[in-house]
């Protein structure tokens, strides 16, 4: 694994759950970072210095290493692949394969449809704001109906057995988001996992209401 060379900087959110995702990652890998603040609800990240960095005008992206990272599923595994220490993801292919399944769950499938960006299209075509919320409230009872399904026949307290994964960091966010929304927290699994990790430093620096922006 190579060492990191530069003090990286996250620009990110402090609601917006896939920057948390990351935040979760760079405090596991025991990784200082420096923040950069971009107010989703100002439409910051498509000013033309963040468009910049980041085409998409999304967040979070993360400046290291003399480069630019976008999407928080590459930027997690990148330190994981970079950071000697605490690994995200086992070496077991089988294993792997099926810790970034369940996260891509929420990375491709869940969180995309009920990102502030869909939302906003979603009024602009003239949506009620009861119909929007409850778009969003449907897309995430679904996706995280199918990541519990999903882990079902896993034992241990976390996800994928008695140790943090990949699969942790990607769904104690999208839980966060669940709240937000008033879904139905109906997964006595998903609970239990999410109140093993909350009881984690790395996880709670990562909260959204502890961050400078919050």
């Amino acid at each position: 694994m190579m060492a990191i060379i530069s003090d990286p900087v996250l620009h990110g959110y402090f609601r917006s759950t896939a920057t948390y995702r990351v935040r979760i990652a760079l405090n596991l890998k025991g990784v200082s970072y420096t923040d950069t603040f971009h107010d989703l609800r100002a439409g910051e990240q498509r000013s033309a210095d963040y468009l910049a960095l980041n085409p998409q005008g999304l967040i979070p992206a993360l400046e290291i290493d003399g480069a630019v990272l976008t999407q928080s599923l590459a930027i997690c595994e990148y330190l994981d692949e970079t950071v000697a220490g605490f690994r995200l993801l086992p070496d077991d292919p089988l294993r792997r394969a099926q810790i970034r399944a369940a996260a891509q769950v929420i990375a491709c499938d869940t969180h995309p449809v009920q990102n502030l960006k869909i939302l906003q299209r979603l009024r602009g075509l003239g949506l009620a704001e009861a119909q929007v919320t409850q778009w969003a409230r449907q897309a995430i009872d679904e996706g995280l109906d199918a990541f519990d399904r999903l882990i079902a026949q896993q034992d241990g307290r976390y996800c994928f057995g008695d140790r943090v994964t990949l699969a942790d960091i990607f769904l104690v966010p999208q839980l966060f988001n669940a709240r937000r929304f008033g879904v139905d927290l109906r997964w006595p699994r998903l609970m239990a996992v999410e109140k093993v990790c909350q009881a984690m430093d790395a996880f709670r620096r990562a909260a959204p209401e502890h961050q400078a922006d919050a």
